[in-house]
């Protein structure tokens, strides 16, 4: 039996309900809950608490229930993408200005780094 197909936003809505996950694939495979329990060799009772919205089997146990029902438990890991540490627009977008306009530029700064710089003297207290 083939796994059905699932968009990255249906997956993660399932990976965090594996008592969904159970029930679904069950059902998928036209099982009962009597005759996943048969295949497992556990009562119906115990299929039922395992398809509970709250479950929370151990890895090993989820899949020997897909499996029993002709699914597979695969989980995967990759790398999350790495943000750059600075922003290269900005670093784009100031080589592209002229010499002079960035020194205009850095002086500006300088002078509103000055007055705020002041302005936290006079709120401490520090300016006669």
């Amino acid at each position: 039996m083939k796994a059905p197909e699932t968009t990255p936003s249906s997956a993660r809505r399932t990976t965090s309900l594996p008592g969904k996950l159970v029930a679904d694939a069950r059902r998928r495979a036209g099982l009962t809950q009597t005759d996943l329990a048969k295949r497992l060799a556990i009562s119906q009772a115990a299929v039922a608490q395992l398809e509970r919205a709250d479950s929370n089997p151990r890895l090993a146990t989820l899949d020997r229930a897909l499996r029993a029902t002709g699914f597979e438990l695969v989980v995967t890991t990759r790398p999350r993408p790495r943000q750059p540490p600075v922003d290269d627009s900005l670093i784009r977008q100031q080589l592209e200005l002229e010499p002079a306009e960035r020194v205009r530029g850095l002086e500006a700064m300088y002078e509103q780094a000055r007055k705020l710089a002041s302005a936290g003297e006079m709120h401490r207290g520090e300016l006669a």
